[in-house]
């Protein structure tokens, strides 16, 4: 069973946050936009930015842990491409907050796994998107299995691997399913999105639907993956699935300036930085209903947004 780190502290925020709707349950936190690969279906990166200095990243974990944020994801970019991401993780430890990272798992070796090991680390993602790097993906099990084997037989923290529907023939993302199944890690499967997190048509095709409940019944998930699962099944039935989008309030994106956005696909709203984000801003955006949320594939968003499905929100305009 996957504990989160430090345990007690992150469960007094946990049982808080269930009481308080105006406290962050989830912040993605950048922390360089530099990433070694480029995927097709990403538009979080570059070739060229400098990581964010550890200090930079410390205050503004400080800051989220005034607001009581529950957990921060440290992301990029490419996460292990900051040096200091240990120290970061231990810094957010020791205020208290529950941290996981993603990563590619092209720059993973044994020493990175044993200093995530000491940090703290609760939970680390890797991507695995098909069998051999195509147009849309490099992040492929042929490139990635020795990495997940080093992280099966060395890492002392949850591993959850993600799939993308829809990145690969249907027949590649059961053989990866498998795979990771036998590993024994924790997995989703989620569904291409376009540069604005909208539904990518591609999914919805070739019994897309009925593949995706085959698949999702054998995947093992963690007890936060499986809060508010189910719409899914409806996106790619109906190509839509309504529910109220709590980004700029359950939700943070902290992009590597340091400005609050409502996620990775809507940076600059309601960009307003980190350090001077208050309760205030939460509770607005929280009631703030978004016109993309219909067709938004964006899972983490979703899952900390499923908490609060029946509380008010205004009616959609943003």
């Amino acid at each position: 069973m996957l504990l989160p780190k430090p345990f007690w502290a992150g469960t007094r925020r946990s049982l808080q946050a269930l009481r308080d709707p105006y406290v962050p349950i989830l912040a993605h936190l950048v922390t360089t936009r530099r990433c070694n690969l480029a995927c097709a279906y990403c538009n979080e990166f570059d070739h060229a930015s400098a990581p964010i200095p550890t200090e930079i990243l410390c205050q503004r974990l400080d800051h989220l842990a005034a607001l009581g944020t529950v957990v921060v994801t440290l992301t990029g970019g490419e996460p292990l491409l900051q040096p200091q991401l240990d120290e970061v993780i231990a810094h957010a430890v020791r205020r208290g907050i529950v941290c996981t990272t993603i990563t590619n798992g092209y720059p993973l070796t044994r020493s990175w796994v044993e200093r995530l090991n000491k940090s703290g680390l609760t939970m680390l993602q890797i991507s695995i998107d098909n069998l051999e790097p195509n147009e849309t993906s490099q992040k492929s099990w042929s490139r990635l299995r020795s990495r997940l084997e080093l992280l099966r037989d060395h890492a002392r923290f949850g591993v959850n691997v993600n799939a993308v529907l829809g990145s690969c023939p249907l027949e590649e993302t059961r053989h990866v399913v498998e795979e990771v199944r036998a590993m024994g890690f924790y997995m989703t499967i989620g569904l291409l999105h376009d540069h604005e997190g909208q539904l990518d048509g591609s999914p919805r095709r070739g019994g897309m639907a009925a593949f995706y409940e085959e698949m999702h019944g054998k995947v093992n998930r963690s007890l936060f993956h499986r809060v508010g699962q189910g719409w899914e099944q409806q996106m790619l039935r109906d190509g839509y699935a309504e529910w109220k989008c709590r980004a700029g309030g359950r939700y943070l994106y902290i992009g590597e300036s340091g400005v609050v956005s409502y996620c990775s696909q809507r940076r600059g709203e309601p960009g307003i930085p980190l350090l001077e984000y208050t309760r205030a801003d939460i509770e607005r955006e929280f009631h703030t209903s978004k016109d993309c949320a219909p067709r938004c594939t964006i899972g983490c968003v979703r899952r900390v947004s499923a908490l609060d499905q029946r509380r008010a929100q205004a009616a959609r305009g943003s």
